[in-house]
């Protein structure tokens, strides 16, 4: 019930101050999700800190208010108190309070003391929170929320219609929720903004249905428990659904996460993913680049190899302005199979998940795993880089298997995917799932989708993990078995051909040879009486000048 009431609660104030900005003049814009976000995250780190505050302090908690109880102590004392708070809470100081705020709501040039608040709790916590560039420029927690109101004279009541949201409700009795609360919470948050000045980016918001397949697969329930200090990668990482996953399937506090993704924006939100889903400790991991040109995260000269890697790489994306800087020595042995040509018409048609998925086998530990969004054209390419991948993956024994989804599981693409699983520990059968003919068609908008049900997951997750065959939707097959084949793995391709066999009699035999011979002297006879009318109209053509 506690939990129902603050996802609506917590709903509200996200709805609230997207209508504050719409009063303003900024619904829709393109600043809109930055001081959405910010003002949410805000919100967020000050409810966090009074939650541990109380938590170590009981003078605190039994306070009528608990921003004064601390205001009072000395700052010798402050700093005791942030220090046994540990490094997923922000350092803050009584100026930074929202409370201290709305005290001073009426204070002339409230615009810029709303927007130094912020900026100096972003310097504050700069060594915990700020994401990195790949070039090590930081990316600071906040901006100065004020300056996309373009009428300087409505700053101040801009910033003073939200602070006035920020002490509504607290979300204090929240933090002992988990992985899905929060999931659902992020999901709602930017739901709006999961588009680029109209335009779609799919690549930065994977369902969820896919993230869980991957993450039940990669950690099954039974080796929940055992696994901990590991490293979790993804090379364009988005927001960070499929990271979130795998992390609660480990458990928050057994694992390291490290991302890198090309655009700032989806950068700041995996940020705000981490710290919603207790990651704080990874956020110095989180780097804004491009992952294909400049890999970031290397052990001296040598890319660094993780235990598990996810990854819904973009499949068509031009990059043909530094194809040519990827000839390296280097690059050598991470592109392995091939760099894609540049299309001679198109080329935002360059199949840029070809390198994404190289740089993954490249970065995978010798007992590493991997889960992959790819086309399911990949899987029964006959030539070409996609097939020398396959074939690669073969050769090396490093394949756990693959499920064909069905079409329009992203609502954003009509491509058909399938999730490709490396295990570089298996030798042994490979699983091959055809998930294709599940779920349900409903709409999304302009957009149709289909929703797998939980059971249908779970039929998909529970075959893959046992190594189960099932007729018409699941079959285990020998590396020998797919090196005969062509190195397909296409599930399909490996059904057993079904022949129905019908007991009947001598004369119900002659009654249906005698039912096809009629049927054929019928179509025989329109044939001849269509062929000499068409004699007739060639013959009755003329020519004429």
């Amino acid at each position: 019930m506690v939990e129902l009431e603050f996802q609506q609660k917590t709903k509200a104030l996200i709805d609230s101050l997207k209508s504050i900005c719409a009063n303003y003049g900024l619904g829709n814009d393109g600043n809109e999700f930055k001081i959405i976000t910010q003002t949410f995250l805000y919100k967020f780190l000050n409810d966090k800190f009074a939650f541990e505050a109380k938590k170590l302090d009981e003078t605190i908690a039994k306070a009528p208010k608990w921003e004064e109880a601390i205001t009072s102590m000395s700052e010798d004392d402050i700093d005791m108190l942030q220090l046994q708070m540990g490094g997923d809470t922000a350092r803050l100081k009584p100026q930074h309070f929202i409370s201290y705020l709305f005290g001073k709501q009426n204070a002339p040039d409230f615009a810029k003391l709303f927007d130094d608040t912020l900026m100096d709790i972003a310097i504050t916590n700069n060594d915990v929170f700020a994401v990195k560039t790949d070039g090590g420029a930081k990316v600071v927690l906040f901006d100065r929320i004020s300056q996309y109101i373009a009428d300087d004279s409505k700053r101040d009541a801009f910033c003073r219609a939200i602070i006035n949201k920020l002490v509504e409700f607290s979300f204090e009795r929240i933090f002992t929720q988990k992985f899905d609360f929060y999931a659902t919470i992020f999901e709602y948050l930017i739901k709006d903004y999961n588009s680029n000045s109209g335009s779609k980016y799919a690549e930065y918001f994977t369902p969820h249905a896919v993230a869980r397949i991957m993450a039940e697969i990669l950690v099954p329930k039974a080796e929940r428990g055992t696994v901990k200090n590991v490293a979790c990668y993804d090379p364009s990482a988005g927001s960070g659904t499929l990271l979130m996953n795998v992390a609660h399937a480990i458990g928050e506090n057994r694992c390291s996460i490290y991302t890198q993704d090309i655009s700032q924006k989806s950068s700041s939100l995996l940020r705000l993913n981490l710290i919603l889903n207790n990651l704080v400790h990874s956020i110095p991991n989180v780097i804004q680049g491009n992952t294909v040109l400049h890999p970031y995260h290397k052990d001296g000269k040598n890319l660094k190899r993780f235990d598990y890697i996810v990854s819904n790489p973009p499949f068509k994306l031009n990059f043909s302005d530094f194809r040519d800087d990827l000839y390296t020595k280097e690059n050598k042995e991470r592109f392995f199979a091939g760099i894609p040509k540049v299309p001679p018409k198109d080329k935002d048609k360059m199949a840029i998940y070809q390198l994404f998925l190289q740089h993954i086998i490249a970065s995978l530990k010798a007992n590493g795993k991997a889960a992959v969004v790819v086309p399911t054209g990949f899987i029964t390419a006959q030539s070409g880089i996609d097939k020398d991948i396959r074939k690669y993956l073969v050769t090396n024994k490093m394949l756990a298997g693959v499920v064909s989804m069905p079409s329009n599981i992203f609502a954003t693409t009509g491509t058909n995917v399938s999730i490709l699983f490396i295990d570089a520990s298996n030798k042994g059968d490979v699983v091959l799932v055809d998930a294709s003919n599940l779920g349900d068609k409903v709409k999304d908008g302009k957009n149709q989708k289909t929703v797998l049900s939980a059971a249908e997951e779970q039929q998909i997750i529970d075959v893959f993990n046992a190594k189960q065959a099932m007729e018409d939707f699941s079959v285990v097959v020998s590396y020998e078995e797919i090196a005969a084949k062509n190195y397909s793995l296409s599930a399909g391709q490996y059904f057993d051909v079904k022949i129905e066999y019908v007991d009947i009699t001598p004369e119900q035999f002659a009654q249906k040879m005698q039912g096809f011979t009629h049927n054929l002297d019928g179509l025989f006879s329109q044939s001849r009486e269509l062929e000499a009318e068409i004699k007739k109209q060639l013959a009755g053509l003329k020519y004429a000048k």
